[in-house]
């Protein structure tokens, strides 16, 4: 174990003394009014002490404008080393930077944004395998392959490239992508797209038939073709989306006849009709008639 390590954190006695310094160089350093109470002294080293003052800054709670000051060996000249302000335990801070790889979400891209995706993606490989050079046992040596470009420079169509590389190989045959989509970045993509527009949405659960067996659904090619295709219905939820064969939707092709409207059961009580009531009693009830506004004869004495 070194010397210096078995040192005492002792704040020095002539730096922690050195707070007026400190409070002058802090006020310097920042706006009239913002230095407040001298909070502790802490050693950094051998005569090395770090003095701390409230910041009364708004915006910058729990904020310490933080003064290091130090002096020579066998010297009581105290030097100002740096003033600057940090924050401290209960400070408030801006959250943690994330890289944009871990920030971005499907969707932020907007026009003009540059997405660029690494050497390494494993959502992607190579397009073709093999170096651009032919190799050393390859009929196309570096002289016949100079002899050919000379004579044959206009099939040539792209600059660097010369004939005979697996690269204008590539080209001839259409694979202009250096890279491609790999199996990774394939189940990547359609668990993705199958959780969007797939069986299990709450669309697809109360649709009368699948896309499978809809007009609308465009196919596609490769092997996405056996679980996916392109929704080409402008009045469906998913249009222009790749949709899963077995999602599906209220705009089915097949769906022409609209389902009736339930009709609800019959009242125990019924409560909407109306009940026949006479407005005369019959003869044969024996009930006394009732009044009627025809004048009758009044009975006198002869």
């Amino acid at each position: 174990m070194s010397a210096a390590t078995t040192r005492s954190r002792t704040p020095d006695r002539l730096c922690a003394e050195a707070v007026d310094l400190a409070r002058e160089a802090a006020e310097e350093a920042a706006a009239p009014g913002v230095v407040g109470e001298h909070v502790s002294a802490v050693a950094e080293g051998d005569r090395v002490v770090t003095h701390f003052f409230e910041c009364k800054e708004p915006g910058y709670r729990g904020w310490r404008w933080a003064v290091t000051v130090a002096r020579a060996s066998r010297s009581k000249q105290i030097t100002l080393d740096e003033s600057v302000l940090l924050p401290g335990p209960d400070a408030l801070q801006a959250p943690e930077w994330v890289p944009w790889s871990e920030r971005l979400r499907p969707g932020d891209m907007g026009p003009g944004d540059l997405l660029p995706t690494e050497a390494d993606d494993l959502r992607l490989e190579p397009g073709y395998s093999g170096e651009d050079a032919p190799p050393p046992n390859s009929a196309v040596s570096d002289e016949m392959a100079e002899r050919v470009e000379a004579e044959d420079a206009e099939l040539v169509s792209r600059p660097g490239t010369t004939r005979g590389s697996i690269a204008a190989l590539a080209e001839e045959l259409g694979m202009r992508r250096a890279r491609v989509l790999s199996r990774y970045g394939l189940h990547a993509a359609a668990d993705r797209w199958d959780e969007a527009f797939g069986a299990k949405t709450p669309m697809a659960q109360a649709a009368p038939a699948s896309c499978m067996t809809c007009a609308f659904l465009v196919p596609v090619a490769g092997s996405l073709s056996q679980a996916f295709g392109i929704c080409a219905n402008e009045f469906g939820p998913a249009d222009g989306r790749v949709v899963s064969l077995s999602y599906g939707c209220g705009g089915h092709s097949e769906a022409a006849v609209m389902p009736k409207p339930p009709r609800p059961s019959p009242p125990v009580l019924d409560t909407l009709g109306a009940d026949v009531l006479p407005l005369r009693p019959s003869p044969d009830s024996g009930s006394v008639p009732e009044a009627t506004d025809e004048p009758t004869e009044e009975l006198g004495h002869s």
